[in-house]
């Protein structure tokens, strides 16, 4: 991995684990790295109320997607059949660019963080 100033390592773990937004890696010589979502092309989901969008994140999550749940919003990747679904069912949804830090799932860490950015 290569982070924002240069810093590089090789992340060699012997078990997947969840490396959220904010969590820190130690390297061998001390320096701590923080871990970053990447931006990507995601979906943003809305919807009229809090009852509405509980309901939309219940049709996410029983298609086992990967998302990341906000108060007023849910980010899913791309996924423009997805997108049909969801609109369908009511829900205002818009392609965004954002960083993407999902849930990590009822079974443990088996999402790994896309990027390991800045040196502290």
């Amino acid at each position: 991995m290569t982070g924002d100033h240069g810093v590089r390592a090789l992340l060699d773990l012997p078990h997947a684990v969840l490396l959220a937004g904010g969590s820190g890696l130690k390297l061998d010589d001390g320096r701590i790295v923080e871990v970053r979502a990447q931006v990507e092309p995601l979906l943003e989901v809305r919807a009229k109320d809090a009852a509405s969008l509980l309901r939309l994140a219940w049709h996410i999550g029983n298609r086992h997607l990967t998302a990341q749940i906000e108060p007023d919003r849910i980010l899913i990747r791309l996924d423009h059949v997805i997108a049909i679904m969801l609109a369908g069912l009511g829900a205002t949804v818009t392609e965004v660019q954002a960083p993407f830090d999902p849930e990590g799932g009822a079974y443990g860490g088996r999402h790994i963080a896309h990027d390991h950015d800045h040196e502290h």
